[in-house]
This record gives C-alpha cells, sequence and structure tokens, in this order.
C-alpha cells in the first residue's frame, strides 16, 4: 500500500511554513498596556467630567431664569437638585486626581531590605552572645 501526504490525499496545496518574529513575553505588554490604559482613562473621564459641569452650569442658568420669572416652587426645585448633580461633579473631578495620585505613587509591597544573618555555635554561645549585647547596648 501506498502512503500518500495529506496534501494529496485532499487535493490541497501544501501550506507555507511562517515564522513569527520573536515577541515580547505577554506580561511586559500587560503592564505597558495597563500604564496607558491608565493615563488614557483618566484624560477621557476628565474630558466627560468637565463637559458635564459646563453642560450642568448652562442649565442651572437655564432653569434660573425660569424659576425666577414663573415664581414656580417647583422649578427653584429643580435648580437646587442640578446644584448638587453639579457640585457632585465637581467633586469627582477632585477624587479622580486623587485616585490617579494614588495610582501612580503605588510602591512595591515587601521588605526593601533584607538582612540574612548565620550563627555558628550552641544555644549557649548564642545566649551569652545575645547578653553580651544587651549589657553594650544599656
Amino acid at each position: 500500500m501506498k502512503t500518500e501526504s495529506l496534501d494529496e490525499v485532499f487535493n490541497v496545496s501544501p501550506a507555507e511554513i511562517v515564522k513569527n518574529d520573536v515577541e515580547e513575553p505577554e506580561i511586559i505588554k500587560k503592564i505597558k498596556s495597563e500604564k496607558n490604559d491608565i493615563q488614557k482613562d483618566y484624560e477621557y473621564t476628565r474630558g466627560n467630567l468637565y463637559s458635564l459641569i459646563e453642560k450642568g452650569q448652562e442649565a442651572i442658568n437655564g432653569i434660573l431664569e425660569l424659576a425666577q420669572e414663573s415664581e414656580m416652587p417647583r422649578a427653584y426645585e429643580v435648580a437646587g437638585q442640578l446644584i448638587k448633580n453639579v457640585s457632585d461633579a465637581t467633586d469627582k473631578l477632585m477624587d479622580l486626581q486623587k485616585k490617579l495620585k494614588d495610582i501612580e505613587d503605588e510602591k512595591p509591597k515587601g521588605p526593601t531590605n533584607v538582612t540574612n544573618a548565620l550563627f555558628v555555635g550552641s544555644t549557649a554561645e548564642l545566649q551569652k552572645l545575645l547578653k553580651s549585647k544587651d549589657l553594650n547596648n544599656q
């Protein structure tokens, strides 16, 4: 029995072997993209908050004019709610600044200075050494 290659059996042309260029390890890509994503998200959120605050101030001016002309209590109530919403948006803008600063100031957790010491001797010698250190420090 004659063995044929799969390319001949299925009547297809041989596949080309494509070599990929050496890529950065996945963790490096992830770290780089996270830093870029954080900055992009910050800028996007900041822009949206500025836009919301400006539109809210325009709405406040309009509703205050309407409230003064109509002297309706409901119009003043809506104006008060708009003022509260705009002030909340400005608070969120300040919180955004603080959160970005906290993210940028994050430091790796764990010991920064590690000292490894090895004592070779008996426990009695170690106790004598520790007692002599205590007497010298006092």
